[in-house]
């Protein structure tokens, strides 16, 4: 199965991005992305953007509710938000939208920052499986991959995707 470059996959969610500001009348809106290939793509997407305030980022290791099925992060990151949450439209970015469960923790994470005006979930890859009734506003592209299939993103800087075959669980 061959894969769009990120690079084209980002250009073509910043212009349905840009769309969604202008046809809503969005002001100032901010962009936060979930560690880590989010924080990537959401950098990327803040330059194409020329969004004002700077980049936001969200660490929801400690959100998580599955930590039986895929344990601890050794690496937990701080999360950032150097601009107020409260009635400012948002722009989540994530790189991968599965089961639903990273947007969710993501969210309650966000919450606890004050209360957006509005939440626009922007995700690089769609692929089927959902656990949680969670759908993208922008996407990249929709992919249909085996259960025992992954996507990884690997970057910082010249971000490469790639389909990998995982051990059934």
């Amino acid at each position: 199965m061959a894969l769009e470059s990120p690079d084209k996959l980002i250009a073509a969610m910043a212009e349905q991005l840009q769309q969604r500001i202008d046809n809503q009348q969005i002001n100032n809106p901010a962009i936060v992305g979930i560690h880590t290939g989010g924080v990537w793509i959401a950098s990327d997407l803040h330059k194409r953007l020329a969004i004002e305030d700077p980049l936001g980022t969200l660490d929801i290791s400690f959100y998580r509710d599955d930590f039986s099925r895929i344990g601890m992060s050794p690496e937990v990151k701080p999360s950032k938000l150097p601009f107020r949450i409260d009635d400012r439209h948002i722009i989540l970015v994530d790189d991968v939208l599965y089961t639903g469960r990273t947007v969710r923790a993501a969210l309650n994470e966000l919450f606890d920052y004050g209360r957006p005006a509005s939440v626009t979930l922007a995700t690089l890859i769609v692929r089927s499986g959902r656990e949680i009734p969670i759908s993208a506003d922008v996407v990249g592209a929709e992919l249909e991959l085996g259960k025992n299939q992954q996507i990884k993103l690997k970057g910082p800087g010249d971000l490469s995707l790639e389909i990998v075959d995982v051990a059934p669980a």
